[in-house]
């Protein structure tokens, strides 16, 4: 049985250019780019250029401004934990309650250890406030970190106007565009965004390497304590296999964004206009103008979405309810809760993300298997009439 994969947020598939860019590093080209002797450093200039790539690709410029991490979770955790913890009082912490675990997690952490901590509303269709922001930012030294894009349903926050605001009272602000990265075109040179974090898995490159953008200035205390690497801003010798992989990738994204753009966005629209006009009691969560080019969060009245993915599953098709952090958990997605999405529901959404490697006969496989899932579960659904 093909496996049609749709679910691109949670991890994507690594590209066969990023594949064998790795290799040598694994096999002839072993060395550490910290050593001295030339077997080893002759490495480093590989780094150095997959730095290059990466800032090319988020618009940064100077490929100095990024640190290489293990994945987005470090690079959330560097930037909040490592940028408030750096500041020369404690900063009051400002995020959204729409947040991956990754950047809730550190903030929690701080609040108990002492941090001011708010946690702003979203809407109906997930957007932010930026009124109820502003007066959040005035109230002393903040430090705030809001996503770029939500990876449940792909709703873009406005980065930009976001930054001027807590630059305006002389806040620090972090971007998690762990989902945003090569799906949208940004140049975080012309924006006020301090930190920005990114995970290598999200663009076809491997699990396990990250980065973050530290604006030249931006000060972070070091969460791994040790050696040199990374300007003393990550201590560890250098993933390079990984680092140069995560270059590769970051460089076919920006090949790729209009792709992205284009073709990706018109087979996740066919995908999305096919569910709501074959399954009746389907609605599509989330801002419909200002979102991801790849993603659609579709809830189904009245019936449970892990028992829509089981089914699904049994034909070969891959979705999600939502973060893959979360699977396993019973309780409903905390973003569609923040977003006040009706009871009947909230249990019943399945996040679809696309990426390149989808095609027309995969829309057309998941709009012949869906229409049959939602009848039957419907059927066994002691809700419905």
């Amino acid at each position: 049985m093909r496996t049609i994969y749709l679910d691109n947020n949670a991890t994507t598939q690594i590209a066969d250019e990023v594949r064998e860019a790795m290799m040598p590093f694994l096999t002839d080209l072993w060395g550490n780019p910290s050593s001295m002797h030339t077997f080893g450093g002759q490495v480093k200039k590989y780094v150095e250029i997959a730095r290059e790539q990466v800032a090319a690709l988020i618009g940064a410029n100077d490929p100095q401004e990024i640190t290489f991490t293990s994945c987005g979770s470090e690079s959330n955790n560097l930037a909040i934990r490592g940028g408030a913890e750096a500041m020369d009082k404690p900063p009051h912490i400002i995020t959204s309650k729409v947040e991956h675990a990754a950047v809730s997690g550190p903030c929690h952490y701080l609040e108990d250890r002492g941090f001011r901590l708010t946690k702003l509303d979203v809407d109906e269709k997930g957007r932010l406030d930026l009124d109820v922001l502003r007066r959040e930012v005035k109230t002393g030294k903040t430090l705030t970190s809001i996503m770029w894009a939500n990876n449940e349903t792909g709703v873009i926050f406005p980065v930009g106007l976001i930054g001027e605001i807590v630059h305006e009272f002389g806040g620090i602000f972090h971007a998690d565009a762990v989902q945003a990265v090569g799906k949208i075109p940004m140049k975080v040179s012309e924006l006020p965004i301090d930190l920005l974090s990114l995970s290598g898995h999200k663009i076809h490159a491997p699990k396990g390497i990250g980065a973050l953008y530290i604006r030249r200035g931006t000060q972070v205390k070091p969460l791994i304590l040790g050696g040199h690497q990374e300007r003393g801003r990550r201590a560890g010798t250098e993933n390079v296999p990984y680092i140069v992989g995560l270059g590769v990738a970051c460089n076919l994204a920006k090949k790729n964004m209009e792709e992205e753009n284009t073709r990706v966005k018109a087979l996740r629209d066919r995908l999305e206009k096919g569910i709501l006009e074959t399954c009746s009691g389907s609605h599509v969560n989330g801002d419909l103008t200002c979102r991801l080019p790849n993603t659609t969060n579709i809830s189904f009245d009245y019936i449970e979405g892990e028992a829509i993915l089981l089914m699904l599953d049994d034909r070969g098709i891959c979705a999600s309810t939502g973060s893959a952090c979360a699977s396993g958990s019973l309780e409903p997605s905390h973003v569609l809760r923040a977003m006040h999405v009706a009871g009947v529901s909230v249990h019943g959404s399945i996040r679809f993300s696309l990426s390149k490697y989808n095609t027309e006969e995969d829309v057309d496989a998941v709009l012949t298997e869906l229409p049959k899932v939602v009848k039957r579960l419907r059927e066994l659904s002691p809700f419905v009439a």
